[in-house]
């Protein structure tokens, strides 16, 4: 049995909170973003001393979500009238850790009768504290980055009979992977199409109920893991949109993205990437930069990797283009990227995901015939 299965996720409560104490407006805080732009779950409140009182919409376009309050403290959100039964931790800090100061909030919710649902590096339940005060007040203690399946390698598993894989891959960590992925299964299943989600990170998981979290897998069992997973994918829809993690140049988490390329071997995949960012996202070196790669080479670098094991084409860039305020700059270097690198170019997140699923869809089509 595979890292969350589907229809085997661990029960979840429909109220969350969601804890991201000094990180709203900030790219640390995109597990929070993530559940409340495509988590099905009602979400109460999050809670941010340094923003409240504020909404969510104050920060971050979500439909549907722009009044979710952002509250000062737990107690604040215990006294909504429809107090969270659920507090997930919302934040994707660089190595996972779970900051000090949160663990006096994490025993308090346990003590109101909260389960605890977490995607980061630190186990919740590897805590003596929080499991004696789980148990105590019966609880649940989620960490959906820990790997429960078993630990295989690879056997070159083929694709099923009619099925299409896309892999998200893209310039840097946190560029919108997941989101272009969700978009593009929104669009195929508005167009008819059987489509289905696999995620390979802790925010998808959160969102989608299941998946492996392929950054805590052991490297040998990697590829193996998604073998697997995609084949669960498979089961789920004819069209398997695939998320990113990483990037093949990026210094701390190229081994992510090389292990879901060779692992998913996916038919294609769409290159993901934030114009205006010129550095790779490695804050804890902040005294050495890391340029992004120009994408015409970095595309061929993807295809050529690819083509070690299984041959894929990048057959679209998606772009994140929230660094510009404006528009019309930010069609304008849709239409530039188009031009550079010869591929569909859009920004699903943006404009819309109906354009870019179009031209997916032919491009793969006319690939795997």
């Amino acid at each position: 049995m595979d890292p969350h299965p589907p229809g085997t996720a661990a029960p979840e409560r429909q109220r969350l909170v969601i804890l991201a104490e000094g990180a709203l407006g900030d790219h640390s805080a995109k597990t929070a973003y993530g559940v409340l732009r495509y988590g099905s779950r009602d979400v109460v409140a999050v809670i941010d001393s340094t923003k409240a009182p504020a909404v969510v919409g104050d920060f971050r376009d979500i439909p549907g979500r722009l009044d979710v309050p952002v509250v000062a403290s737990l107690e604040a959100a215990l006294a909504l009238p429809q107090p969270p039964d659920a507090l997930l931790i919302g934040i994707a800090p660089t190595g996972g850790r779970l900051p000090d100061a949160w663990k006096g909030i994490l025993l308090s919710a346990i003590e109101h009768g909260l389960d605890i649902i977490s995607g980061l590096h630190t186990f919740l339940a590897d805590d003596p504290d929080l499991v004696a005060a789980a148990a105590a007040h019966g609880v649940a203690l989620q960490d959906v980055r820990r790997p429960t399946g078993p630990r295989t390698t690879a056997v070159g598993r083929r694709h099923g009979p009619g099925k299409r894989v896309i892999l998200a891959v893209g310039t840097d960590c946190a560029v919108g992977k997941m989101s272009v992925m969700l978009e593009l299964r929104r669009a195929a299943l508005a167009d008819g199409v059987s489509a289905s989600f696999v995620a390979t990170g802790q925010t998808g998981i959160m969102i989608e109920g299941w998946g492996a979290p392929v950054d805590a897998i052991v490297s040998d069992f990697v590829q193996g893991a998604m073998e697997r997973i995609v084949e669960q994918g498979e089961q789920l829809g004819d069209w398997v949109m695939v998320e990113g993690q990483g990037s093949l140049d990026h210094p701390a988490y190229s081994s992510v993205t090389l292990g879901l390329i060779h692992g998913a071997t996916p038919h294609a995949m769409v290159l993901v990437h934030k114009p205006g960012l010129l550095d790779h996202d490695f804050d804890h070196l902040p005294d050495r930069t890391f340029p992004l790669a120009p994408l015409p080479g970095f595309i061929d670098l993807h295809e050529r990797i690819a083509s070690a094991v299984a041959p894929a084409k990048v057959v679209a860039v998606a772009l994140n283009t929230s660094l510009y305020a404006d528009e019309t700059d930010a069609r304008r270097i849709i239409e530039q990227t188009a031009a550079e690198t010869g591929l569909p170019c859009d920004d699903p997140y943006r404009f819309g995901p109906e354009r870019l699923w179009a031209a997916v869809r032919e491009r793969v089509d006319t690939l795997v015939g």
